[in-house]
Formats: structure tokens, sequence, C-alpha cells
């Protein structure tokens, strides 16, 4: 072979490599370059927004529809509502917005829209209002007139006093101002019953930015009319349960304890917490066999416990409860004379399978304000299309056998008897339903409770 030949054959051999090469080297580059504008475009591509409401309004309807009856929900015009505000979201934080106030027509105080991994950084949006406090006094309504119920900080230092009627607020009546205000807060805010969200106004809805001054027109306990303004300075917007705790009490932030003057023991259950049976343990201990007992539940703010340890602690050694529910009886020390129970509106979650089952159960009689909150439930979670944000909300009533098959939630446990607070009292700052609880004891209503302290075995003091 001549070498020039072999010289072209190896440079055209050379050539196709290299040619090759290159086109392989150009598709490799056109292909990346394909897939970054295509990634590209989807992560700035929006989520959709409607498409997640829709879903939302179907999961909804499917797993929480058995409540929308009891509750007054209208769903068919909730759900022309809010699809009509999806179409004009176009942010994130919108988007959140958006269904929060679709939760709170759930009508549901345990429901919440959680961040999924995409939604992390989803803040609420900054309405300016800065750090909100307390105006140092918390309300209550006696028939259709709205009372302070007890006050504090510049409140107490500007004249208002417990007992006062509120006739007006900022020029309105006063009852008309606080239904106006809870309605704003249900606006996002979810409350399982009406009952719950007017007591949830008349404490922790009456926060505003520090500095704001309320006009208010008061009428003193002479009965005269007076102007007042309360500037808000720092004062907790948290109830604490009882208008007056009982003086002496003792004990921890989850259960406190005292005897009161006329011998009576009194146990406030701010919280139930996994110990709470060993707690009672502790106040039963502390006062002994006293000849009745008062368990309040205002204010509690649920948790979770031992049920059967703890309605054991309250059923004579060796015996057994067996009206609605089998207890038996536990713990280190038992109390087996006549109770009474106390709740109100914001007696939450366990806070009302707590104190509900004696009343339920025909251990205790039960008086409140109102009846409990009526948020105890179990719950489910139900992720968005988006993958921006989950919805946490209630699918079962907890204690279904309460009430002749009502349960709790969107209820609440119907006390046996509702007492008011006397404005009279309150000026007095001595808590009108403790007192009256007390009377209860002493001539205590056999009728409506089932359990008998001399059938158990208990003779007491």
């Amino acid at each position: 072979m001549m070498p020039g030949r072999n010289l072209i054959l190896i440079s055209a051999d050379a050539l196709w490599r290299a040619c090759a090469h290159r086109f392989f080297l150009s598709l490799m580059l056109t292909l990346v370059l394909a897939a970054c504008c295509w990634s590209g475009a989807a992560a700035d591509e929006s989520p959709d927004y409607v498409a997640d409401v829709r879903f939302a309004l179907d999961e909804l309807e499917k797993k929480c529809g058995h409540f929308f009856e009891l509750k007054g929900i209208d769903w068919k015009k909730v759900s022309k509502q809010f699809l009509k505000e999806a179409k004009a979201v176009k942010t994130d934080q919108d988007h959140l917005v958006l269904l929060v106030r679709l939760l709170a027509r759930v009508r549901d105080g345990h429901a919440g829209v959680r961040p999924l991994e995409k939604g992390q950084g989803v803040k609420w949006p900054d309405d300016g209002r800065g750090q909100l406090t307390g105006p140092g006094f918390f309300l209550c309504r006696v028939g259709k007139k709205i009372f302070v119920k007890s006050s504090w900080s510049s409140a107490k230092s500007s004249g208002l006093l417990p007992g006062m009627e509120v006739v007006k607020v900022e020029g309105k009546p006063a009852l008309k101002w606080l239904e106006a205000l809870k309605e704003d807060n249900c606006d996002t805010r979810s409350f399982s019953t009406d009952h719950q969200a007017f007591f949830h106004t008349c404490h922790w809805g009456l926060a505003k930015p520090a500095g704001t001054r309320l006009q208010m027109e008061i009428k003193d306990l002479k009965n005269k009319k007076k102007k007042r303004t309360v500037t808000y300075t720092k004062a907790s917007t948290v109830p604490w349960g009882p208008a007056f705790f009982p003086k002496g009490t003792e004990g921890g932030k989850d259960v406190r304890w005292c005897t009161l003057p006329s011998g009576y023991g009194y146990i406030h259950l701010r919280r139930c917490p996994g110990n709470l049976p060993e707690l009672v343990d502790e106040a039963l201990a502390a006062f002994g066999d006293v000849p009745g007992l008062i368990l309040d539940f205002r204010a509690n703010g649920g948790g979770g416990f031992d049920h059967d340890g703890f309605m054991g602690r309250f059923v004579p050694e060796g015996k057994t409860l067996t009206f609605a529910k089998s207890y038996k009886s536990a713990g280190p020390k038992q109390y087996g004379g006549p109770i009474v129970v106390i709740v109100d509106a914001i007696t939450r979650s366990a806070g009302e399978t707590a104190s509900g089952i004696f009343k339920e159960d025909g251990r205790g009689y039960m008086i409140g304000e109102s009846p409990t909150a009526g948020m105890s439930s179990s719950k489910t979670t139900i992720e968005l299309p988006s993958r921006l944000f989950s919805l946490y909300v209630s699918v079962h009533s907890n204690k279904a056998r309460f009430q002749g098959g009502k349960g709790i939630e969107g209820v609440g446990v119907i006390p046996h008897e509702t007492v008011e607070y006397d404005p009279k009292d309150l000026a007095k700052e001595r808590d009108t339903l403790i007192e009256y609880a007390e009377k209860l004891l002493g001539k205590f209503p056999k009728k409506k409770v089932p359990y008998d302290p001399a059938k158990f075995g208990w003779k007491g003091k």
C-alpha cells in the first residue's frame, strides 16, 4: 500500500471520529440546556391555588360533613364564597390566609393550617399592629348586660372595678361591641361553638397593641353612669378560671387546692397533664375527708391523662362505680363524698371529658355559666395537592355516648344547672359559682346524681 493512501485513510477516520464526538457533545449540551429550561419553568410555575381550595372543600365535606348540620354550617354557601375568592389569590401568603379563613368556617376549635415542606417559609402577614397585650380586665355576660368580671393593672387604677356594668365601649352598646368583635375574631379563628367564641372574646379577644386607649361608659356600684378611659399597658389576656381564687390556695400551675372556710374542699384543675391523678392525690391528702368537694374546671386548657385512674380517685376503696361506665377505686387515698363540678365555655378538650364524666357517669352535679367549649374530638390531617399546607381537623366527637349520643364536639358538656355571676358578688370579689356550689353541697340535689356516698360505704367527717 502506498504511503500516501494510508495517510489519507487515517485522516478520514480521524475526521469521522472528531465529527462524531462533536455531535455527541452538542447533543448532550442541547439536552442539558433543555432540561434546565424545563426545570426553571417548573420552578417558576405558581401552584394551582383554586385546585387546592376545591380539593379542600371536597375533603372537608367528606370528613367533617356530619358536623355541619349540628354546627349550623351552610357548606354550599361556604364553597361558593371561597372558590370565588381563590381565583384572586396570587401568592402563597394569600393562600395561607384564605385557608385559615376557610377553616374558621368549619367551626372546629382544634382546626389549623399546618405547613408542609414547600410551605415552611410562608408567614402570616404582618398587619402592623405589633405585639398585643390585654386591657387589664375580663368581661362576663349576665342576662343581656355586660359586667366587669375582674380587673387589675391599668384598668383597675383607672377606676374600672369588678361588678361594674359596661354600658358602652367606643360609643357602641357593650353587647353589640362585643358581638362585632366576636364576629371579627371568627373570620380567622375557628371555634366549635358560639358560646366558646363569645367567652374567648371576653378574655383573649380583648387583646390590642400596647398604648391603645379604650373609651368606656360604665355604671358604678351605685348605678351612676361614668366615663372611663383604659390604656393598654402590659396585662395578660389568658383567663385563669374563677373570677377570684379562694384565699389560701396552694399547689402548682396545673392543680391548686384549699379547704374553704365552710369546711368544704376546693380543687381548681387548670390543665389535664399526664400526671393529673397524682396531682389530685396531693390535694386529697392535703385536706382529708372533707364533707363535700368542689372541682373547678373553669379555663381548663386540656391535655391528656388516664381517665380511669383519675375517676378512680373519687370511688371509695374497694368499690366500683357502674352507673354508665365502670370505674374501679384507684390511688393511695380516695374521696367518696358529694361533688359539685364547675365549668365554663373555655373548659376545653380533655378538660371537657374530665369534667363531663362526673355528670355523665353519675358521680357529681355540674354547674356553669354555660356548657363547655364543645371542642373535644379525634382528628385527621388533609394534605393539599400543592404540597404547601395540610389541614388539621376534627372528624369524630369524643365521648359519643355523652348527652344521649350527641357527644361533645360542637355541643359542649351541658351542666345540670346554668349559674351566672352576681355583680354584687363580683363587687365584693366573691365568686358566685363557688359560693353556690357550697350551698349545693349543704343541700345536695340527690335526685339528679345517682351516686350516694352512704351506699358506697363513705362516712366522711
